[in-house]
């Protein structure tokens, strides 16, 4: 079994860069805004945790073709996709209440730099997993505020040269205008627009924002303990955020996904089979919990995830295109005894309920719910986040020409260390899944031997 889950090392490392252009790109043609115009964000769109450029970063080898090319093939294709995706050439800026909208004026159009490294892709290490070395293959402005939207690019891109002709792009895309299916339709047509030399921006791309407008009155329906700011407590918190935490990676085998899920299903006498996600979730929070020793034991922790909403919205449905955020996050709740005490199935079945609780009524009450009470601040309060990339076409969407990346995904999870995110294993025929998660060092061991069912119970 020992097998089925490797933990993938990789090196801590410095790249030092030099940063040789930096060039703004507004749309090639005609968009249908003046300056003075603004676009309507949801409050899907508008909520705390998407206010936030989302870093990921792609490597590709060397081709000698293209690589020369690189910046002015990217800076181009990104051009002509700007003026079907013309809101990511503006700005965000706060109204009344402190609600977002997109607005447009001079000055503005996406940020694409250009740097160079002496440094190898070989000399990186293992390029199969994120790396929190690679943060300077992303570009940040000096002395720049974290989770700052306001009056800054909504696409910033970087691609770094390195000494053996092999590069990266790195990329920040505003999250209040994408969720991960919105982001992946617009980088899909950037690198088609890349590798064709022709726009082909299908399915068309839908702004139609309002289609989230609160109700008139605001009616939440549900408690959402998904927002809900919570004294924690417990030890969870504590225990990562008053010691520098490791970011942990293991690549997990189809063997060991389809072992937990057929554990996660035993003496299951429901209608419903427990997916995979809900068997892997359930066992990456018990796992997390029981290497971390959270007390008290009759605390309430909470499990958090995004459901992809657009198939449940029946009275009108989603136009295809659509890119905004059309997510609800669901939550499950546990004691940490419940959790660690009671088997794996019961668990499932918490996240299980979590995941089908998200409905259309639901989806409303969350606008409501925003509308009302326009949460501030990031909850982290006995909180473990997980996040599913194992859907978006990461590697597939990726090729501008060059092939298909070495890598494709995010960077650095420790800045939020109660987020795990689970990303496709890169080769062409993989089918396993890479489990990244932070932990204090103290904690790593046990979380191995209770994630790889060593210590079974």
């Amino acid at each position: 079994m020992a097998s089925w889950v490797k933990d993938i090392q990789f090196p801590q490392l410095f790249i030092p860069i030099t940063i040789t252009n930096k060039a703004v790109v507004n749309p090639a043609g005609p968009i249908p805004v003046e300056d003075g115009d603004t676009l309507y964000l949801s409050n899907l769109d508008d909520v705390i945790g998407c206010r936030v450029l989302t870093p990921t970063v792609y490597f590709y080898n060397s081709d000698p073709s293209s690589s020369s090319r690189v910046m002015e093939t990217l800076r181009d294709a990104l051009s002509l996709v700007l003026v079907p995706y013309y809101p990511l050439s503006g700005r965000l800026r706060e109204t009344e209440n402190g609600k977002l909208e997109v607005f447009f004026g001079p000055n503005q159009g996406a940020l694409i730099v250009e740097a160079r490294s002496l440094m190898t892709l070989a000399e990186l290490g293992d390029l199969s997993v994120p790396n929190p070395s690679w943060t300077s293959l992303v570009h940040y402005f000096p002395n720049e505020e974290p989770y700052r939207v306001t009056d800054v690019p909504l696409i910033i891109a970087q691609v770094t040269y390195f000494g053996c002709g092999g590069f990266s792009l790195g990329l920040r895309l505003c999250h209040c205008l994408c969720d991960g299916i919105g982001a992946m339709q617009f980088f899909s047509a950037w690198a088609t627009m890349a590798r064709l030399g022709t726009l082909s921006a299908t399915p068309t791309p839908c702004w139609d924002r309002e289609y989230f407008l609160p109700q008139n009155p605001p009616l939440i329906k549900f408690p959402h303990k998904e927002f809900m700011s919570v004294i924690d407590c417990s030890t969870l918190t504590k225990s990562l955020w008053e010691v520098k935490p490791i970011q942990k990676c293991y690549m997990v085998s189809k063997e060991f996904l389809d072992l937990v899920k057929s554990m996660s299903n035993l003496n299951n006498n429901r209608e419903i089979t427990f997916s995979t996600f809900d068997a892997m979730a359930a066992h990456i929070w018990r796992s997390w919990v029981k290497a971390l020793d959270v007390s008290p034991k009759d605390y309430e922790l909470r499990l958090t995830f995004t459901v992809n909403v657009r198939h449940m919205l029946k009275d009108r449905p989603l136009k295809e295109g659509f890119y905004g955020n059309a997510v609800s996050v669901a939550c499950a709740t546990s004691t940490v005894h419940d959790l660690i005490d009671k088997p794996l199935p019961n668990t499932t079945d918490l996240v299980h309920n979590a995941r089908i609780s998200v409905n259309e009524d639901y989806i409303r009450s969350v606008v409501d719910y925003i509308e009302v009470k326009r949460p501030k601040m990031l909850e982290f309060g006995g909180k473990l986040t997980i996040t599913q990339w194992t859907r978006f076409l990461l590697y597939e969407l990726a090729d501008f020409g060059w092939g298909r990346p070495v890598y494709a995904g995010p960077i650095d999870l420790r800045p939020t260390p109660q987020v795990c995110v689970l990303l496709p294993e890169g080769g062409p025929d993989a089918h396993g899944v890479l489990v990244c998660i932070c932990l204090p060092e103290a904690a790593c061991r046990k979380f191995e031997e209770f994630f790889c069912l060593n210590n079974l119970r």
